[in-house]
């Protein structure tokens, strides 16, 4: 890995890690993205070189969603009875998410992953300030919920919160305790995906050195250097800069990468 290759790998970082903080987004979203581009510029096999960004990015948010995760619990707003009953379905969603990836085509895993994108920046920009509430479904609903989500969490290298709290919160939950608590059941989403793509990408004789399967770790450990001190960074500035400003212009970013990806 080269100076220019760990610059960048440090800039996503920075990126990840402030917007984590100031919107409670990033992750996936940003990180695939990313390393798409930053491995296509360092001239890995364009065949795998997404599936290597998504399993990577899932190493990552092992990391940034247990720093996460654990402040979330330290200020006790974390329910985890309800964690208890969604991890197991969280793994087994998981584990389908990332051995179907294996079975994917970098140009469809890129146009799912855009469509995505798509969802992302218009819920963002059109998002509704009030819902349905009900109660959390019995077990067997939040069984389906819960594979579902850890399926496309999976897939796609994003630790499901994006899917997961609107799902809490319509479910009767305040904002604050459904992202903490979908902040908690990220790392158990990233640890399962991880361990399915270095499954599905293992032996591939066109991946880069310093990789196992479809994990590239050079980058996981430049992207977390930064990401992980850079996210208080832009807590902070979330409460001195007008949140749904923010939120507008992160969408509109969200649109612009969800077309170079659909389109490209």
């Amino acid at each position: 890995m080269n100076w220019i290759e760990l610059t960048a790998y440090l800039g996503t970082g920075v990126i990840a890690g402030l917007l984590a903080g100031l919107l409670g987004v990033g992750g996936g979203v940003i990180v695939v993205p990313a390393l798409v581009w930053i491995f296509s510029e360092t001239g890995f096999a364009a065949d795998w070189s997404f599936h290597l960004a998504v399993g990577t990015s899932l190493a990552i948010l092992i990391g940034t969603g247990g720093t996460s995760a654990y402040a979330h619990h330290r200020r006790g707003a974390v329910r985890w009875d309800l964690v208890r009953t969604l991890v197991p379905w969280l793994v087994i969603g998981a584990g389908i998410g990332s051995a179907g990836a294996g079975f994917l085509e970098a140009t469809w895993l890129r146009r799912i992953f855009g469509f995505f994108q798509v969802y992302v920046g218009l819920g963002m920009l059109f998002k509704s300030t009030q819902g349905e509430t009900r109660r959390p479904p019995h077990t067997p609903g939040m069984g389906l919920v819960g594979t579902g989500i850890g399926s496309l969490s999976a897939l796609l290298g994003i630790g499901g919160g994006t899917l997961m709290v609107p799902f809490l919160a319509r479910s009767g939950l305040d904002m604050r305790r459904a992202v903490a608590t979908a902040a908690a059941c990220g790392p158990t989403i990233a640890l399962a995906g991880v361990l399915g793509f270095i499954l599905v990408g293992w032996g591939y004789q066109e991946l880069p050195s310093g990789s196992t399967g479809f994990v590239y770790w050079p980058a996981v450990a430049g992207i977390l250097l930064a990401s992980i001190p850079f996210a208080p960074i832009g807590t902070h500035l979330a409460h001195a800069l007008p949140r749904s400003v923010l939120e507008r212009i992160f969408a509109v970013l969200v649109l612009v990468v969800a077309a170079k990806l659909l389109v490209g």
